[in-house]
């Protein structure tokens, strides 16, 4: 679907760097596969000649290149030592009055930073930091929005030698401590101004809360101007402050650290136990991305990158990184008012490189938004998808819609290695529903299972060493939760956890996970995070989340909970409501599910162990793998059956009776739609979300609404109703109840028209008259 052409592969980097290879060893490769098989073959040459290459400020012995010859213990550069920030800062990269990072608001103005201001800023709250006690190996935890205040903080902290963690405002306090908690931070940084477009608690509200939590605690550093909460037993400092502070006490200097000196700790939670605290190196970390940015994105000084990303994703991190390549970062702190969102920030900013999901390329599709006619959109010259599986149909719209001579680039990795196994190329052709090409170095293999070794679709292993490879886990002294984690299915090489085929073409398909773990809208879910907050409801007995395949849901999935409930409790819309509003409040709106059944028993093997592969299967209506291996199979056949779960009608609950509502009473006045505006709006809810009967108070975002779900539902009240509602509208009133009083508040006489026909549950064909009316609630 689209070719590079000769000029562009001529003055990539990738070809630069083999030209480089070719000359150092006096070899040839006559195509990119032979370069790429040495990569692998020959990682030490290969790593050796690109540190080198890329100029990394860097002292110490370059060998050996790497120490040992497993995957699961080896170590790159014992001998090198280095400063993260300092890689990504220095002058060789770009001049200081070049910008750096231009962070973009919903509602204020935008702010930018040239390389010599971030500078500046890092060095001096980095200075304060030292002065507040912050020593090397200390941790920082921050809940942040995704701007500059971020940025600083994170580089600064990792100017010390502290290593860095962050989470989104969305999260909740439950989910935010089970991260925060094991790794003892020494300093928590968040935001303490609400935005008209959160959702829960206020976040100050949620960062005394946390701060509670932690009592390792020294001090908090509030990012912005918001009022300081009471409550909080250490001193705040504001991030201003320690700019203005640092300044005096700033020395000019770099320290460097060990090349595997911790860096971040990322979490990636599973399907059993706490969450994982993964522990990645600096030196590795930057190396790799390196390699990631420059040869496969082919980013250099003057692109300008957008990632739609928060700062409780790897992505954030991972475009934090290409600072060192000289490249401006553009961040957007904000929801998606309409399709156009992005695609408009896009064009204002002159994005260069533009990183996105799947699912947000569905809603743009299914919306019949078309880019090209809307934006100008001359200098974006690639496009990143990540999170989820990138189905054919997109890469054809983003040709048919977007721009003709565009590759639409599918990558993927995870949290695990802080990277990417497989992602675009600059000198490869891009084909439908294919990652072009394997990492560079990275000895990706597809493992077939055991019972049918020619298997084209295999298990997602990396069979040599790799400089990303995290350190471990934080708190594992002994290395055995990592290597469960990792090298235990597969010994020897790195088990990912994904599923994956390669191509007479040479790209990679992607085929979901091999374990439980969820990908719900391009974020992964782990479901033991789920379970630990279900242990609260007493009506839940056992609970398992899967995911099911639904082509019209954003990301072409949708989570889907079993519940098996204590005797003689019956799943009414009462208490699903309950574990909805529980799961968000405590967890994250991610963790909502679109349909909730309740079955007698989940499958468990004969060892009784619980089995969500196999009901996996059955709620996608597949032949289940494992059936003979379950003590009790004939529970499959009542999943696949539960009428909550199937794909052309929502669940419907029964009503909750007096003894079924325990000591939850609900008033079925306040429950019903109360006139047939409520009716038609709560069609419209149960449709969106996957369920029924909804209640006129229940909350759009604790049913599991998203900032996308949130557009498709105001395009379809205008399409129904004939008015138009701005979103902050739906995030101060996000009920039923709610919605019909903004309503009749904003229609004249005799416009507001309720449709008594059912729609189909789709976006209507243009909704850009929506998108600019949504757009009037943010100055």
């Amino acid at each position: 679907i689209f070719v590079p052409d000769a000029t562009a592969m001529a003055r990539s980097q990738l070809s630069a760097f083999v030209c480089y290879c070719e000359t150092v060893t006096g070899r040839s490769y006559s195509d990119y596969s032979g370069f790429e098989q040495f990569s692998c073959n020959q990682f030490r040459a290969f790593w050796r000649l690109f540190l080198r290459w890329c100029k990394l400020d860097v002292e110490g012995e370059i060998e050996p290149v790497c120490a040992g010859d497993s995957c699961e213990s080896a170590s790159f550069f014992p001998r090198l030592r280095l400063n993260f920030v300092e890689n990504l800062l220095q002058q060789e990269h770009a001049s200081d009055d070049l910008p750096a990072v231009t962070a973009c608001h919903a509602d204020r103005p935008r702010e930018r930073l040239t390389r010599g201001e971030l500078r500046d800023r890092v060095r001096s709250v980095a200075a304060s930091l030292r002065d507040m006690g912050v020593a090397e190996g200390d941790r920082v935890v921050a809940i942040a929005r995704n701007g500059n205040e971020a940025v600083v903080a994170a580089l600064a902290t990792a100017a010390v030698g502290a290593t860095f963690s962050s989470c989104a405002p969305d999260m909740g306090v439950f989910s935010i401590l089970s991260r925060f908690a094991p790794i003892e931070p020494v300093i928590l940084m968040g935001h303490l101004r609400s935005e008209r477009w959160d959702i829960g608690a206020p976040v100050a509200a949620s960062l005394v809360e946390v701060a509670a939590g932690l009592p390792s605690l020294k001090a908090i550093v509030a990012l912005d101007d918001g009022a300081a909460p009471n409550g909080v037993a250490c001193p705040i400092h504001r991030l201003t402050d320690l700019m203005k502070r640092g300044r005096a006490t700033d020395d000019g200097a770099w320290k460097r650290f060990a090349f595997d000196h911790p860096l971040f700790v990322l979490f990636s939670s599973g399907t059993t136990g706490q969450p994982k605290c993964i522990l990645h190196g600096a030196g590795g970390t930057l190396l790799e991305h390196l390699k990631e940015h420059r040869l496969h994105c082919d980013l250099r000084q003057g692109d300008r990158l957008f990632f739609q990303t928060s700062c409780g994703w790897m992505m954030w991190n991972w475009q934090l990184s290409a600072l060192a390549s000289g490249v401006e970062l553009v961040l957007y702190d904000g929801p998606i008012t309409g399709p156009g969102t992005l695609w408009e920030l896009v064009a204002s900013e002159k994005v260069t490189v533009f990183g996105t999901s799947p699912a947000y390329l569905q809603l743009c599709e299914q919306s019949g938004y078309q880019p090209a006619r809307a934006c100008d959109l001359a200098s974006l010259r690639s496009v990143l998808s990540t999170g989820s599986i990138l189905y054919e149909h997109q890469y054809d719209w983003v040709r048919d819609r977007v721009k003709q001579e565009l590759p639409l680039q599918s990558v993927s990795g995870g949290t695990d290695i802080l990277g990417c196994f497989v992602l675009g190329n600059p000198v490869l052709p891009v084909h439908r529903g294919e990652a072009q090409c394997r990492s560079l170095g990275l000895d990706v293999r597809a493992l077939p299972p055991a019972d049918a070794p020619l298997a084209r679709i295999g298990e997602l292993v990396c069979a040599n060493p790799f400089p990303s490879r995290p350190i471990g886990f934080f708190g594992d002294k002994d290395g055995r939760r990592f290597h469960e984690a990792y090298f235990s299915q597969n010994p020897g090489v790195w088990t990912h956890g994904d599923l994956i085929e390669f191509t007479p073409e040479g790209g990679v398909r992607l085929h979901g996970r091999s374990d439980g773990i969820l990908n719900i809208r391009g974020i992964r879910v782990g479901p033991a995070e789920i379970y630990r907050i279900l242990q609260d409801i007493v009506e839940v007995a056992e609970a398992m989340a899967v995911e099911q395949y639904a082509e019209d849901e954003p990301g072409g999935t949708r989570l889907v909970l079993l519940v098996v409930l204590r005797g003689g409790a019956v799943l009414d819309r009462s208490l699903e409501a309950r574990i909805r509003s529980e799961l968000a409040r405590r967890g994250s709106v991610v963790f909502v599910p679109a349909r909730i059944a309740q079955v007698e028993e989940l499958p468990v093997t004969h060892s009784g162990k619980r089995s969500e592969a196999a009901a996996r299967d059955a709620v996608n209506g597949r032949p289940v793998r494992n059936r003979d291996a379950l003590r009790n199979p004939d529970s499959l056949d009542a999943i696949a059956r539960a009428p909550a779960l199937s794909a052309s009608a929502p669940a419907v609950r029964p009503e909750p009776t007096d003894d079924t509502r325990a000591d939850v009473r609900l008033d079925r006045h306040e429950l019903d739609p109360r006139d047939a505006l409520e009716r038609e709006l709560q069609g419209i809810f149960e449709r969106l979300l996957g369920g029924s009967p909804i209640g006129r108070h229940e909350s759009f975002f604790a049913l599991g609404g998203s900032s996308l779900s949130a557009l498709r539902l105001l395009s379809e009240i205008q399409a129904q109703t004939r008015c138009e509602l701005p979103l902050y509208a739906l995030f101060q009133a996000p009920t039923i109840a709610g919605i019909a009083e903004a309503l009749r508040g904003k229609a004249a006489p005799g416009r507001l028209v309720a449709h008594t026909e059912p729609r189909a549950s789709r976006l209507p064909p243009d909704i850009r008259p929506v998108r600019a009316n949504l757009a009037q609630g943010f100055p």
